[in-house]
């Protein structure tokens, strides 16, 4: 076990905050800060993870959320469970995690290009889009920064 993982709590900042309004299922958030955590490196394998309790609480959602996003991640085999000891963080995952998140991500983001292009947005409005997003302190699951937003209603200048 790594001890960073049970003595730094920045380590799961990530953690930290959902969306409770997001078109996403809590549970699948929970999954997604865990499996994009492993796959920046953030999260390494022997890493002890927060107690279904400590992260119900942190989060302000039900313990059985939290028991079911672990459970999934244990079932892909991301993660295993030491009865007594806890969660944590599966060796061997970080490379096919890393493939897993980027091809999801790629996905989307084609997804939504192809949307830009059908409502004929120009490659230079995706590409600043892309630079204020990128450059915005933001979380996963977080509202668009107001740079972004501004760029949405036609304001060019917006910080």
């Amino acid at each position: 076990m790594s001890s960073a993982a049970k003595n730094d709590p920045s380590q799961f900042e990530m953690l930290s905050s959902i969306d409770i309004n997001s078109s996403v299922a809590v549970y699948v958030q929970i999954e997604n800060h865990i499996q994009f955590g492993i796959s920046s490196g953030r999260l390494k394998a022997g890493d002890q993870l927060p107690s279904v309790r400590e992260l119900s609480e942190r989060l302000d959602v039900n313990p059985n959320t939290v028991a079911k996003a672990y459970r999934d991640l244990e079932v892909m085999g991301l993660l295993y469970t030491r009865r007594g000891m806890g969660v944590f963080v599966n060796k061997g995952v970080d490379a096919r995690c890393r493939e897993d998140c980027r091809k999801r991500v790629f996905g989307r983001l084609h997804e939504v290009v192809a949307e830009a292009k059908a409502a004929g947005l120009t490659v230079k409005e995706l590409h600043e889009v892309v630079d204020k997003s990128f450059a915005a302190e933001s979380s996963l699951y977080s509202a668009p920064p107001d740079s972004v937003t501004a760029l949405a209603k036609g304001k060019k200048k917006a910080k």
